[in-house]
């Protein structure tokens, strides 16, 4: 009799480990509804660990549909010109070399504030100093010193007389333009539109000839275009000590394109 009540005993502390574990203070849950599943054995820290899942719907739990890609631009004329005007001396010392180069620098941002370049369209782009040598390399014959300046033009028509001022002050070295649209965002939208209906042509073709029904968009992935795209024409640089430059800003486009997924029946 006593042993049949030691074993019973046993049975019942043997089922309460079984259904919690007191020695870490957590508890260890053998099962949960909605499919969750416990792993046993392993620190919960207050849940169970749990290995989800969600049921598919059909084969692949996709929704059927076509997807194409749609092209869009619009064209603007450029409104802001960007040139980069440098100024490259030389001399026997490092020093001279870099004074000269700074010297000139100032002369030409005084001429581009002269004409009328407000102070924060300007910026300093480099500033290099380096030594001139033989032929041969073995040995240092003097210094050359150069320093260059950005300027965002603002109005092209005085495009061509600014040119001429930087160089009159000393600018040996002129680049650009770099012609662009100061602010794009409505032809970026048209663009845009441009895109969409693009998509949609595209994606009724192919649902015409493969017996379907187009119905409407489901996803819509943006997938390039905006930025500042180059001029669609030919650009002339400056000649240093010619006369006024002209500036034709010619047109951008700007380009969208998009990923559409439409669904179809």
């Amino acid at each position: 009799m006593k042993v049949s009540t030691f074993a019973a005993v046993a049975v019942l502390a043997v089922l309460a480990a079984g259904c919690s574990s007191k020695g870490d203070g957590t508890e260890r849950t053998l099962g949960q509804a909605r499919g969750d599943i416990a792993v046993a054995g392993e620190p919960s820290q207050g849940t169970a660990a749990q290995i989800s899942y969600q049921p598919g719907s059909g084969a692949s739990g996709t929704l059927p549909g076509i997807t194409v890609v749609g092209a869009g631009t619009a064209r603007a004329v450029p409104d802001v010109a960007d040139w980069s005007f440098g100024v490259q001396s030389d001399a026997e010392t490092a020093s001279a070399a870099l004074k000269a180069a700074s010297e000139a620098t100032r002369r030409i941002i005084g001429s581009l504030r002269d004409e009328d370049i407000a102070k924060e369209d300007l910026r300093t782009e480099q500033v290099s100093l380096y030594p001139r040598t033989t032929d041969d390399g073995r040995a240092v014959i003097g210094y050359s010193a150069s320093s260059t300046v950005h300027a965002t033009v603002r109005d092209l028509g005085k495009a061509g007389s600014i040119v001429d001022a930087a160089v009159g002050a000393g600018a040996n070295q002129v680049y650009g333009p770099s012609l662009r649209v100061s602010d794009n965002r409505a032809q970026y939208r048209a663009a845009i539109e441009a895109a969409l209906d693009d998509a949609r042509a595209r994606a009724q073709a192919l649902a015409a000839k493969a017996g379907v029904t187009l119905g409407g968009p489901v996803a819509i992935v943006e997938s390039g275009g905006g930025g500042t795209p180059g001029p669609v024409y030919d650009r002339g640089l400056a000649q240093a000590g010619g006369a006024e430059v002209p500036i034709e800003p010619g047109v951008d486009e700007i380009a969208a394109t998009l990923t559409v997924t439409f669904a179809i029946s």
